[in-house]
């Protein structure tokens, strides 16, 4: 018996292994699209950290250097991000380059590992294991699923890697997907070794967006979890002040109350509420009214079906409803921001049982990992009559558009097919 489940873990070893170099050879084109850029092209937004970094080894202003030409980026993190930021300026360049990108697959692999954990791990929502009896009923050929879990996990892994948002994490040297991670294992991990809050009070302090998940922690009312994050949160934010003083006046004084440090909001790239609202070229009093209110009523949708999702034990929707609001709600979101879709796909196909939420997760799949936002921008430039104009407008905010449909599938129509099984 000890010599039949010694071989079951050896070829689930190497079942794992091949695995993970199937994952490797499916991402080496990505990986060598964006790693060998022209170096002013390359990472540029991994090149800011390390520069932070470099200002803090140098004594030099944080919040008053930008990097060269032709990009110009400015820091716009919190103090905190700078001074962790220095262990990559201890890095040589290219060194950085490569730590970095394993990361962001690491970070991704860790966030496909929770958001898919009832299909790879044959888990019920309530922690019920799904083998031959699921909630009481047949379930054919589960347990063969999760002999195929490490292809499963592979297929996955590379399926998310060329989402649009995750491309971008790659590209751009991104840390957003380290961001969900955290948030994601925070809130979904069953017996965490950390005391739960502290990865969202880390993620916090780093990039003020997860924020949000304290308002979450507050209308659950998890409040030991609400105070962990809120203290790990506050205690990043006031170390700087004892460390580089300067700097944390600089930023939470000024360059906090600039929003067009983070970048140009009326881009494309934006593609939060604000974002979409700013490119109807409205009066600004009438696009901040509209904004106030869209943000309002989305929040309240939001967040109130998170709760919800947390009542039914099934942090993984929870998490992917809160993320979702971190993008829509910031005066800014990038299209990098919405990494979170890598949770939202979890979350829709829940335990794979059910055949039109895996069909649906396969439209939001491709629905992101094509740049519909840049058809928009082509159409208008197009210069069609009448239909450039006001189609092209309405496609160039597709992502936006879609992670607020997003929002009501997760938070009106999930729930009904989940009681339908």
């Amino acid at each position: 018996m000890a010599s039949v489940e010694v071989r079951t873990i050896r070829r689930q070893w190497w079942a794992w292994a091949v695995a993970v170099l199937v994952i490797v050879v499916a991402v080496v084109p990505l990986v060598r699209e964006w790693l060998t850029n022209p170096d002013d092209q390359r990472l540029v937004d991994l090149d800011v950290y390390r520069t932070g970094g470099q200002m803090i080894l140098e004594g030099r202003p944080v919040y008053g250097f930008f990097t060269p030409a032709p990009q110009l980026l400015p820091f716009t993190y919190p103090p905190i991000a700078a001074l962790l930021a220095v262990l990559l300026a201890e890095m040589p360049w290219v060194t950085a380059q490569w730590v970095w990108t394993a990361g962001v697959f690491v970070a991704l692999g860790v966030a496909v590992g929770f958001s898919f954990r009832q299909v790879l791990g044959r888990q019920a929502p309530g922690g019920q294991v799904l083998g031959r009896q699921v909630l009481g009923k047949e379930a054919p050929g589960r347990e063969a699923l999760g002999r195929h879990a490490p292809w499963l996990f592979a297929f996955l892994m590379v399926a998310c890697a060329y989402l649009m948002p995750i491309r971008d994490q790659v590209r751009f040297g991104q840390i957003d997907i380290l961001l969900v991670a955290l948030c994601l294992a925070d809130c979904a991990a069953r017996r965490p070794w950390w005391p739960r809050g502290f990865l969202i009070g880390l993620a916090t302090a780093i990039k003020l967006t997860p924020g949000v998940f304290l308002i979450y922690l507050l209308v659950t009312r998890q409040w030991r979890t609400f105070f962990m994050a809120s203290f790990v949160a506050a205690l990043l934010t006031l170390l700087p002040f004892a460390i580089i003083p300067q700097d944390a006046a600089d930023f939470w004084f000024s360059a906090l109350l600039d929003p067009e440090r983070l970048g140009a909001n009326a881009a494309t790239t934006n593609q939060s509420i604000r974002g979409m609202l700013i490119r109807l070229y409205l009066p600004d009093g009438l696009t901040v009214g509209l904004w106030v209110v869209l943000v309002a009523v989305v929040g309240w949708f939001g967040f109130r079906a998170a709760r919800d999702a947390y009542r039914a034990d099934d942090p993984v929707t929870a998490v992917a409803l809160v993320g979702l609001m971190a993008a829509l709600l910031s005066p800014v979101g990038w299209i990098h921001h919405l990494a979170w879709v890598v949770v939202v796909l979890g979350a829709i196909v829940g335990d794979g049982r059910d055949p039109v939420r895996l069909r649906v997760a396969a439209g939001v799949w491709l629905f992101f990992v094509v740049p519909i936002p840049w058809w928009g921008v082509a159409l208008k430039a197009a210069d069609i009559p009448v239909l450039s104009p006001v189609l092209g407008k309405i496609v160039q905010d597709g992502f936006g558009l879609g992670a607020l449909g997003l929002v009501w599938l997760l938070g009106a129509w999930l729930p009904k097919r989940r009681g339908s099984l």
